[in-house]
């Protein structure tokens, strides 16, 4: 039975894939090296932003933006280049792959910003480094070299917030990874099929905060903005908090009010 063809609706994408029975794909730095390469080279061609990356002895992540439905072309095409590449090189045969890659739809900029550290941070969790940005084959540490930064980078959504401040950049992506907000996250994002994009009125979320001193009445602003559909990373902007901060204001602000975190 022929599988079902992916629906690409323009967005963000987080991208998954292993090697077959989980054996390494890359084995030494000139392996990294030319699936970034390749990853950059089929990106430009096809009009996909990358924002973030990171790639693991064995498997890697991707977060990238598609404004067309081009995904699977880009995929397909970086999966068999670099499987054509690793077998000639190691003069072996068959599948590299595990499998299709898994993707999920990113649906907002919470779950954007939460996927971004969680990609980042495999190499700590892994024990590989004591800090995310140590990691050599991941965006992290491009981000703070511009001199080793892929061009496919310079139009992330980290470059586009904090250019080339690099300890916004560090304080943004060093933030722990909640991995249970991550969880609800992707949960809602799994519920969504062809979600419309929808501009945030960031004016009229500046003015819900206009004339408040009191730490008390920020808090219980924050939890109202949220309520209302703005997204922690907009309010975190808006009042130059970090998005951990204000992720952690709601969530206190939802116990006290005995109201289900979501």
């Amino acid at each position: 039975m022929p599988r079902k063809p992916r629906i690409e609706i323009p967005g963000c994408y987080h991208i998954l894939n292993r090697g077959v029975e989980r054996r390494n794909v890359f084995l030494e730095p000139e392996d990294y090296e030319h699936f970034i390469e390749r990853m950059c080279s089929y990106a430009k061609e096809l009009g996909i932003q990358i924002h973030n990356y990171c790639l693991m002895s064995n498997h890697y992540h991707l977060l990238l933006e598609i404004s067309r439905p081009v995904l699977s072309n880009y995929m397909r095409r970086l999966g068999m280049n670099y499987a054509i590449y690793f077998n000639k090189k190691y003069r072996r045969s068959g599948h590299l792959w595990q499998g299709r890659y898994r993707s999920w739809y990113v649906t907002d900029e919470a779950y954007l910003y939460a996927l971004m550290r969680y990609i980042e941070h495999n190499p700590l969790e892994a024990k590989l480094v004591k800090q995310p940005q140590e990691y050599p084959y991941s965006s992290f540490h491009a981000f703070l070299d511009p001199t080793r930064r892929p061009a496919c980078l310079q139009h992330s959504v980290i470059l586009q917030d904090y250019g080339n401040d690099v300890q916004a950049i560090k304080a943004l992506l060093s933030e722990p990874v909640d991995h249970d907000q991550l969880k609800e996250l992707k949960k809602a994002s799994a519920m969504v099929e062809a979600p419309e994009e929808k501009k945030p009125d960031e004016a009229s979320l500046k003015r819900l905060f206009d004339n408040v001193d009191e730490i008390k009445e920020r808090n219980r602003r924050i939890l109202q903005a949220y309520q209302q559909g703005y997204s922690q990373h907009r309010i975190a902007r808006v009042l130059g908090l970090s998005q951990p901060t204000v992720h952690g204001i709601v969530k206190r602000m939802k116990e006290k009010r005995a109201i289900p975190i979501t």
